[in-house]
């Protein structure tokens, strides 16, 4: 608990979201790889609707998990959570913002541009989610680093 109570604030949200993706997400693509390829399709109808049901129960998980982790480190340190954002703060968002930024153009140029030739539906809508995911842990991934590290800018 010793490292823990030492992060700030913004380091633990961080935490609390990968977590968060890892568990929600990682449980879904987990689960869409270990379906039959043809429900994966969506050839038959109920096959659409039975991923797009593990789809939002993956998002509920998702933000449940956010939800209680942030109410949890918002008790443990309340100061530290009211405190608005510092010239560091804001450049490690801005950084990290950056740096997701060319993730996910990456993965939507192979999305949007390569995979139609020889992809459709699901496998482009998982591959596309796959791609904001990736995103999402490179700016949480690069918000912890910097605090990790003490990055001055």
């Amino acid at each position: 608990m010793g490292v823990v109570a030492g992060m700030p604030f913004r380091e633990k949200s961080a935490w609390v979201a990968v977590a968060a993706m890892a568990v929600g997400y990682g449980g879904y693509f987990a689960a869409v790889a270990t379906l039959p390829h043809q429900a994966v399709d969506g050839d038959p109808p109920w096959a659409v609707l039975k991923l797009f049901a593990l789809l939002v129960a993956a998002t509920i998980v998702r933000l449940l998990i956010i939800g209680v982790g942030t109410l949890a480190i918002r008790s443990a340190s309340p100061d530290d959570a009211r405190a608005p954002a510092d010239e560091r703060d804001r450049a490690i968002a801005g950084r990290s913002a950056a740096i997701a930024y060319y993730v996910m153009m990456t993965g939507m140029i192979l999305v949007g541009m390569v995979m139609p030739f020889n992809a459709h539906g699901w496998a482009i809508t998982n591959a596309a989610l796959f791609a904001i995911v990736v995103a999402e842990l490179a700016r949480y991934g690069a918000i912890i680093a910097a605090y990790r590290r003490g990055w001055h800018g």
